[in-house]
């Protein structure tokens, strides 16, 4: 086989989930029809584990330099910047607001939330190729056919031999529609468009987010950026080209202001359609991304949960094709993400309720408004939008197990998210002299064994805390996530 896995679509899910397998050495080749990338304005922020997911993987620096240029382009500049923690359905929650010790534990990543999508694309491309995935555009799957060894991916006239495909091309993914994945859900109710146009008569627009007796529109942050929202159910024909009387047409219904659109620089249209497929994983065919769940697309929210697709399957399927996958962990990917998409798809349905333009919607919208301005209300909703509070079921009652791990600077000075640049995961044990700092027995390509000043921690390579002291037995643990490595069994419980 000339690949070991075909990924289809090269969006940051595809370029992500391609980085985590070349990274461990794994023959990747990701497949895109568009020739360019898609510079359409999308997601204009990630969340907190999106930044740590980078920052684990060296790309800090890169994420800094792209969120300075992000807030120049919006131009905030200094103690200009505003301090908000996010949205939700436009109820803005101010930073003032949160409880002290919000995302202490979280780092410089807590703080890089304004980078968007295309940046985010620009960067894993980049970082792909460099650990040699191979991208090739302007190439479109068009069918495949699966067995028990193995998948034939058709690219046209080309026939490709891989072990394994995924599909992270989109939410009308073909590879999802071939496999015939189940994809259950509630049909839209709206229309949405997102713009940056060139128009005059934009003074009468109200900056931010308004919401009107027909809709809702989005005036800002910077000159030319629209959105707007019609309950009048989806487009009739989605991949009709926008055109600058759609727009205006738009923007004069939600708003009541007479503006007139003269140019149309990027476009898009969106619904509500909230869709989730049952499994994640098909024989040797796996979704990511939008290929697996679709949503709304306010706060960012299918963004950042396709990053935590990519980071959750790079490292488990790379695991099962180099051999060493202990049983059942590549079907812990679906096990894990599934609850997490589910809960976004609820979220997005619930910022679709208070947006309506109805009685009961408002009054509702009012009551959440209130609560955004309370600390506990507050912190409830950045939480949630700024994914600090997801955590996987991994069958522990401590409450760190199954989180993504802290900010924690080790005993030499070097800090967690430095030790899984590699990809390999990490066993934090007790400080300079501990016994069992020798009698670890890892393997470096899957595991590295360095001394902490707290608490011992396992790590798995995604940044997920998979066991800490005193909660069960730490070879029982290395087993369940790295199969065959293990810590003397002198030292077996910490």
């Amino acid at each position: 086989m000339t690949y070991d896995v075909v990924v289809a679509g090269a969006g940051p899910v595809g370029l992500l989930v391609a980085s985590e397998l070349a990274l461990r050495g794994v023959r990747v080749l990701v497949v895109e029809r568009l020739t360019e990338p898609d510079l359409t304005i999308k997601a204009g922020s990630i969340n907190v584990p999106t930044a740590e997911a980078l920052d684990r993987r060296g790309l800090l620096p890169t994420l800094r330099a792209a969120r300075e240029a992000m807030l120049e382009r919006v131009g905030f500049a200094g103690a200009q910047r505003p301090r908000l923690a996010g949205h939700f359905g436009g109820i803005w929650i101010s930073a003032d607001d949160l409880e002290p010790s919000f995302a202490a534990d979280r780092g410089e990543a807590a703080t890089l939330q304004m980078v968007g999508q295309a940046d985010l694309e620009r960067m894993l491309f980049e970082h792909a190729t460099a650990l040699g995935a191979e991208v090739r555009r302007g190439v479109a799957l068009t069918s495949f056919e699966q067995n028990q060894d193995g998948v034939r991916v058709e690219l046209g006239d080309e026939s490709i031999e891989c072990g394994w495909l995924v599909g992270c091309d989109g939410g009308r993914s073909l590879v999802r529609k071939l496999a015939g994945f189940e994809f259950p859900g509630t049909d839209p109710i709206i229309t949405g468009r997102q713009a940056i146009v060139e128009m005059t008569g934009a003074e009468g627009l109200r900056k931010g987010w308004n919401i009107t007796d027909t809709g809702l529109y989005v005036s800002g942050p910077f000159p030319g950026r629209v959105l707007t929202v019609e309950f009048d159910g989806p487009p009739v024909d989605r991949d009709a080209p926008i055109t600058a009387a759609e727009l205006q047409a738009s923007i004069r219904r939600t708003s009541g202001v007479d503006v007139t659109v003269e140019r149309v620089v990027t476009a898009t249209r969106f619904t509500d359609n909230a869709r989730q497929a049952t499994s994640y994983r098909q024989g040797r065919v796996l979704l990511a991304g939008d290929a697996a769940h679709v949503h709304s697309p306010f706060g960012g929210q299918g963004l950042n949960l396709g990053v935590g697709d990519a980071m959750n399957l790079g490292w488990k399927l790379a695991a099962e094709i180099q051999g060493w996958a202990p049983a059942g962990l590549l079907d812990s990917y679906t096990q894990e993400r599934h609850p997490i998409g589910a809960w976004v798809l609820e979220w997005t349905r619930a910022q679709i309720a208070i947006m309506k333009p109805e009685p009961y919607s408002r009054a509702l919208r009012a009551v959440l408004g209130d609560l955004a301005r309370t600390e506990d209300g507050a912190t409830y909703l950045a939480g949630s939008i700024g994914g600090l509070r997801q955590r996987y079921d991994l069958g522990s009652d401590d409450p760190r197990v199954g989180r993504s791990a802290p900010e924690i600077v080790l005993a030499d000075g070097t800090r967690l998210a430095d030790h899984l640049h590699g990809g390999a995961g990490v066993l934090i044990l007790s400080g300079d002299g501990d016994p069992l700092l020798d009698a670890a027995e890892a393997a470096p390509d899957r595991l590295a064994v360095v001394a902490g000043d707290g608490p011992a921690m396992l790590v798995r390579p995604d940044g997920i805390v998979a066991w800490v002291a005193g909660d069960g037995d730490l070879e029982e643990a290395l087993g369940r996530w790295f199969g065959r490595v293990t810590v003397e069994a002198a030292a077996a419980k910490v």
